[in-house]
Parts: structure tokens; C-alpha cells; sequence
């Protein structure tokens, strides 16, 4: 009885317990990017898998939306973040990338951001990479280590 009793407790747990915290799901994350001189947030909405041309899911590619809080002077974008080697690749090219002088109402200077991240420990890093740099600055690159937590 003890037995049927703890096989009946055991399969309702795994049923309502949520899954493991370093398991990257579908759903909704927020971008903690310290390093980054900006003042917005952002949340990334992964919620649906890319499609194929015959419209049946990839298991390779996620849809993702990058919402900025707040959206003044910032991109929100559509892109696909594709899956390799447990590892998720993400592209965006952000016209406000780069914050030169005032952070809110300064000048600011487009960028190429490719974003990487491990798919279980949801860290990563954007690599910035721009034409000019602030102030007439040359061009360059600077990478911003970053990681999500799911919402």
C-alpha cells in the first residue's frame, strides 16, 4: 500500500512541479545586459518555433520578438534565434545601438549586435559592432556579457 501510495505522490509531482530552472522553454525572458550603456529593458518573447517553408515546426530556430522598455529610442525587432551545438545565435541591426553624451538625448550611432547563449545556462554575450564610434571615434566592437531570466 505504501508503495501505491508514494508511486500516486510521485506522478502528481512531476505533473505540477515546474521544470528545472536552467532548461531554456518557450515563453517570455528578460535580458540583463549591465555592462551595456543604455537605459532601456528588454524583454525577449521566444514563444513559437521558426517554420519551414511548408510551414512544419524547426526544432533548430525560435521565433523571437525583442520588446524595449521603454520603446523611445530603441528597436523592437523579429528575428530568428537558431539553435546550434546547445547554443542560440540572434542578429539584430539596432540604428540606436550605440548611446554617445547624454544617455536619454544624446547622439547615437547604429550597430550589428550578435547575440549568443548557452541554451541550459541562459548566459551568453552580444558582440556590438559599429562604423564609427561616438565623437568621430573610429569604428569598432565591444562585447557585453549578458543573461536572461525567464518571466
Amino acid at each position: 500500500m505504501k508503495s501505491v501510495l508514494l508511486g500516486a505522490v510521485l506522478a502528481v509531482a512531476t505533473l505540477v512541479a515546474p521544470p528545472p530552472a536552467s532548461a531554456m522553454s518557450l515563453g517570455s525572458y528578460l535580458l540583463h545586459i549591465p555592462e551595456r550603456r543604455d537605459f532601456h529593458t528588454y524583454v525577449w518573447s521566444l514563444i513559437a518555433p521558426c517554420r519551414n517553408p511548408d510551414n512544419t515546426k524547426r526544432t533548430d530556430c525560435i521565433d523571437a520578438e525583442i520588446m524595449p522598455q521603454p520603446i523611445a529610442k530603441a528597436v523592437y525587432s523579429k528575428v530568428p534565434a537558431w539553435l546550434a551545438d546547445g547554443r542560440y545565435t540572434m542578429v539584430i541591426d539596432d540604428p540606436f545601438g550605440l548611446r554617445c553624451g547624454d544617455i536619454y538625448y544624446g547622439p547615437t550611432i547604429p550597430t550589428h549586435d550578435v547575440y549568443t547563449w548557452d541554451a541550459t545556462t541562459l548566459t551568453g554575450q552580444m558582440v556590438s559592432s559599429f562604423a564609427a564610434g561616438c565623437d568621430g571615434a573610429p569604428g569598432g566592437q565591444i562585447t557585453y556579457p549578458f543573461s536572461l531570466t525567464r518571466m
